[in-house]
């Protein structure tokens, strides 16, 4: 763009050094705010009457190829992001849809316990503890489900209709071996069952205890897991969103188009430095924070 532009040759060496360079200033300086944010719990002061408002966090894992090796010669590291909104953030269709006009993203490769401060940071800066309600939506993993119970005991948590769903589809697949005249048909019949809140007459059709290939879910315990989470009834009457698709379309945007192309392989640092500024343009404050640290 700038030799088209300004008609300047750059060495792609010099795009690499200063995108790390701003990358890596923002991300230090995310990173000690976010540490300060959760070792001190620093919450501003609760109204007396909260914003009649509800604050959405969803989260979710996506991979990043790295040049790294793990201990089990993996070099795919798992990438978490963070997205926050309000319901006063978005601008409903006519077919019944939402755009989101406004929300905050952050992302980190790396243990869910180093994530969770960023998390935090994230949900207060955004007006945790000052909105009337709070809503998590999240595909039901057990790191996810640890700490929002962890940093956010009092929040509405919904598992995600769409992850459920194929979760059903595949164990479906697997007890029906691959049939389809058989497992869509008894998929489409218990996820209708869920989705109208009747989790309990699921539960009770379907084996105590069966042994399951590492690649398919263990229905019973993933219902029993996240039963709290699945009156979408209950959460469709109060106006809730039940889907995640706003933090599937995030890991698109802020990860799988920019780390995720042809051949790409990162340093962990360097995916790092590269996500941080992608969540800066994405969440509409590049000119707020990154020209700070360009200029």
């Amino acid at each position: 763009m700038i030799e088209k532009v300004m008609d300047l040759e750059i060495n792609k060496e010099t795009v690499r050094e200063v995108t790390e360079h701003i990358g890596r200033a923002i991300y230090e300086e995310d990173t000690q705010r976010a540490k300060q944010s959760l070792e001190y719990m620093t919450m501003p002061k609760a109204p007396k009457t909260p914003k009649k408002m509800t604050l959405y966090i969803m989260t979710d894992g996506a991979a990043v190829n790295t040049r790294v090796e793990d201990e089990n010669g993996s070099t795919w590291r798992e990438n978490k992001t963070v997205m926050v909104f309000t319901d006063k953030d978005m601008i409903k269709r006519k077919d019944g849809s939402h755009i989101i006009t406004r929300k905050e993203y952050a992302a980190y490769i790396g243990r869910a316990e180093e994530f969770r401060k960023y998390v935090w940071d994230l949900a207060v800066r955004n007006g945790y503890g000052q909105i009337e309600r709070v809503v998590l939506i999240a595909d039901g993993a057990t790191w996810i489900r640890n700490m929002c119970n962890e940093l956010f005991p009092d929040a509405v948590q919904i598992l995600d209709l769409y992850h459920l769903k194929e979760n059903v589809y595949s164990y479906a697949k697997h007890m029906f071996k691959q049939d389809a005249s058989k497992y869509v048909p008894w998929s489409e019949a218990l996820n209708a069952k869920l989705e109208k809140g009747y989790v309990d007459e699921v539960l009770s059709a379907l084996p105590k205890s069966e042994k399951l290939p590492a690649n398919v879910v263990n229905l019973r315990t993933y219902l029993e897991n996240n039963r709290q989470k699945m009156n979408y009834p209950k959460y469709k009457k109060l106006g809730f969103f039940v889907g995640s698709g706003a933090i599937e379309s995030a890991n698109k945007v802020i990860l799988q188009r920019r780390l995720k192309q042809s051949g790409m392989r990162w340093s962990v640092l360097g995916a790092q430095y590269v996500l941080a500024l992608r969540c800066k343009v994405e969440s509409g404050l590049w000119d707020k924070v990154a020209k700070r640290f360009c200029a």
